[in-house]
């Protein structure tokens, strides 16, 4: 077997703000699909694409929880879907998600 490539499907409760989160992110929208759309795709280079699937299957990660990682995190509580995305350089990509107001949960500053 050659895999050529993998895409994770995100379940997203809404479209267009997780296009845009991502866009925050430097990421572009690719396509999306259905009249209202329910389906789309974002991504970055020409190889790397993450599909998002309007309710659809998996989890969101609905906890109380305002950590599931790190020091005061608890992974139990709260079902969403983990995702890497390796870079060259995450104090970049850190500070723009600090400028764009993303919410970070896992600062370098919880790092142990």
């Amino acid at each position: 077997m050659n895999v050529q490539n993998i895409t994770p499907i995100l379940n997203v409760s809404n479209l267009a703000e997780s296009i845009q989160w991502f866009e925050k992110l430097g990421w572009q929208k690719l396509w999306d699909w259905g009249e209202p759309p329910t389906f789309g795709a974002v991504g970055i280079g020409e190889e790397h694409q993450i599909f998002l699937c309007l309710d659809g299957q998996g989890g969101r990660g609905k906890g109380t929880n305002e950590h599931t990682f790190g020091p005061h995190g608890d992974e139990t509580q709260d079902k969403g879907v983990w995702l890497s995305i390796f870079v060259d350089d995450v104090d970049t990509v850190y500070a723009t998600a600090k400028t764009a107001n993303i919410d970070i949960v896992f600062p370098p500053t919880d790092c142990p």
